[in-house]
């Protein structure tokens, strides 16, 4: 060694340590293990850190097993293996090492070197947690929490994590924040949620710093301050959050308690739909399409729907369907369009459902076929959607696909109507005319019957 990467003042030390450590001595050899490990006062060099540190652990002694079981975990100074951090963290668990028994159970929990086995996970955090390791205390906490290796109990988690908050650990403060938050073996208080968020926030959690902002945002727990809101998130999400990001968008698009900027609001949600955030995806698709923030580009958006459609959100589905059912900045599809309405209508979506009865009505996409159109009418018009109303009670009207029927013809144009849809407000008296006094009282207490059941007050309820 070179005494020229050597600091004037470790040099000694170095010697010392580097003397011992050849004479045998354990200690000077964890110790020197650990200068080289740390880069302490000496360049940083883990083979030789790897060197020293063995053959202080073959000599029994716990520190040096863990930090060697450490360098196996990591793969620095000798070749990464799971099966040899196991076995040296093993070592130094046995010997009572708290930090060899946290690590040990972390390898259970993940079943790396070993067979998955949330149990002793969850045994070996416990008993470096009886030690008073803040860390073992918030991972066995989590255990309680979420029902790992045991039975979901929210006392004990809160105990655990309350151990572990009050020692500082940053983790332990979110999780109690979330608890207070969420009410979970404990009355739910928001002010107190804020208190733990404030205290890992202030260590630089993003989880914390992201529900403290959310809690200015939405005034819960402490006065609402959008201002304040924004520079938390904004603190997350310079973190990598993407909840924060999507959340700093939001703000910014809406102009929620800030002002209005739908450029940064851009920014943003390219953040949060580049981390994969569903609904930042979405928007930044629809901010695309629409031009604002930025300039319109038909091929950002097809690109940003398409992201989001394929994790699953029905509305970028339903505008794909659109795009391509139009030929926006794409060749006009009809197959496509049926299926991407297909998949947002099977999850509920009632505009994607009306434009798939649409599709079946007219063979578009797909073989035309009556009954499947009033079927997707259906699911759409028992939803609301005032466009979905209309068509159904024309399938009613005409006998298509259903069993011609004005009366319930009649009903579903009062509730279009109603739900704001214009031409069954203006073709609603046309059909009215062809029925008897009767019939137009059936339709109305069929309308209102169907309010009721949806807990509705409309003009249909009040007879107007």
């Amino acid at each position: 060694m070179n005494r020229q990467n050597i600091s004037r003042e470790n040099y000694q030390t170095y010697v010392w340590f580097r003397h011992a450590a050849e004479a045998g001595n354990a200690y000077a050899q964890f110790n020197l293990g650990l200068m080289y490990k740390k880069g302490d006062g000496i360049e940083r060099d883990y083979a030789r850190a790897f060197r020293w540190l063995r053959q202080a652990a073959l000599q029994g002694l716990a520190f040096a097993q863990n930090h060697l079981g450490a360098l196996y975990y990591n793969g620095r100074g000798v070749q990464k293996s799971d099966a040899e951090a196991v076995y040296w963290f093993r070592h130094a668990a046995e010997q009572g090492d708290a930090s060899a028994q946290q690590n040990l159970g972390q390898m259970y929990k993940k079943g790396r070197g070993v067979e998955q086995s949330h149990e002793l996970a969850l045994a070996w955090f416990y008993r470096a947690a009886e030690q008073g390791v803040a860390s073992a205390q918030s991972l066995l906490a989590e255990c309680y929490l979420y029902g790992r290796g045991a039975a979901v109990n929210y006392p004990l988690a809160m105990a655990w994590f309350r151990k572990a908050a009050v020692q500082g650990d940053a983790i332990a403060q979110l999780h109690l924040g979330m608890m207070y938050k969420r009410g979970l073996g404990v009355e739910a208080s928001a002010a107190q949620a804020v208190c733990w968020f404030r205290q890992a926030a202030a260590q630089g959690n993003a989880g914390a710093q992201r529900e403290l902002g959310l809690a200015y945002a939405d005034g819960l727990g402490v006065r609402a301050d959008p201002l304040r809101a924004c520079a938390w998130l904004q603190r997350a999400g310079d973190q990598g959050d993407k909840e924060s990001q999507y959340k700093l968008g939001t703000m910014l698009a809406s102009g929620q308690g800030v002002e209005r900027d739908e450029a940064r609001a851009l920014a943003w949600y390219q953040r949060a739909a580049e981390h994969g955030h569903m609904m930042a995806q979405y928007n930044l698709g629809s901010m695309y399409a629409t031009g604002r923030g930025t300039g319109r580009d038909e091929n950002k958006a097809l690109e940003w729907y398409r992201r989001a459609a394929e994790q699953g959100a029905p509305n970028a589905q339903f505008n794909l369907g659109v795009i391509y059912a139009t030929g926006q900045g794409v060749t006009r599809d009809e197959v496509q369009a049926a299926q991407w309405y297909r998949i947002a209508a099977e999850q509920g979506d009632p505009s994607a459902q009306n434009n798939l009865g649409v599709m079946y009505a007219n063979g578009q996409g797909v073989p035309q076929d009556d009954h499947m159109a009033v079927f997707w009418y259906g699911q759409a018009a028992e939803q609301g959607h005032a466009l979905a109303q209309y068509n159904l009670g024309g399938m009613y009207g005409s006998g298509r696909g259903v069993a011609r029927d004005a009366v319930r013809q009649y009903m579903w144009m009062l509730l279009a109507a109603d739900a704001g849809d214009q031409t069954a407000s203006a073709n609603k008296s046309i059909v009215a005319r062809r029925l008897t006094p009767a019939e137009i009282g059936s339709a109305l207490d069929l309308s209102r019957r169907w309010v009721m059941e949806r807990g509705r007050l409309t003009q249909v309820e009040r007879g107007v």
